[in-house]
């Protein structure tokens, strides 16, 4: 039986890879965070669509499953299922499906959010 903090040493080294991944496409290229995030996303769907998701999530857990990778699996899964149930139109609703928590979750924070703390431009 794995111990909690092996886990969690899993998770943080996974977690932590993907956010190494991300700061070394901020720093070495031209990259906007948005088109890095769009990539991350876009790379969870392609892990999933591959088969190699579920055998990252094994080993690291929520390390994996927690940044824009694991959004990206579960869009990609969210489709598979409404395909195999719904047919090729569960391609349209699926993703959104199987997201619709974690999207709801991101837009009510952010509402909460963008009333306690005042924004400011960013100085260039």
């Amino acid at each position: 039986m794995e111990s909690i903090i092996y886990k969690v040493l899993l998770a943080f080294v996974g977690g932590g890879f993907l956010s190494l991944l991300a700061q070394i496409l901020i720093d070495k290229t031209k990259l906007t965070p948005a088109r890095i995030l769009v990539f991350f996303v876009s790379l969870g769907v392609l892990v999933y669509g591959i088969g190699l998701y579920d055998p990252l999530y094994e080993i690291f857990g929520r390390g994996v499953a927690t940044p824009l990778l694991g959004f990206g699996a579960n869009i990609a899964k969210g489709v598979k299922e409404a395909v195999d149930k719904e047919g090729i139109l569960g391609a349209l609703s699926g993703g959104l499906t199987a997201s619709s928590a974690g999207i709801t979750l991101a837009l009510f924070l952010g509402l909460i959010f963008s009333f306690i703390f005042k924004t400011k431009q960013k100085r260039m």
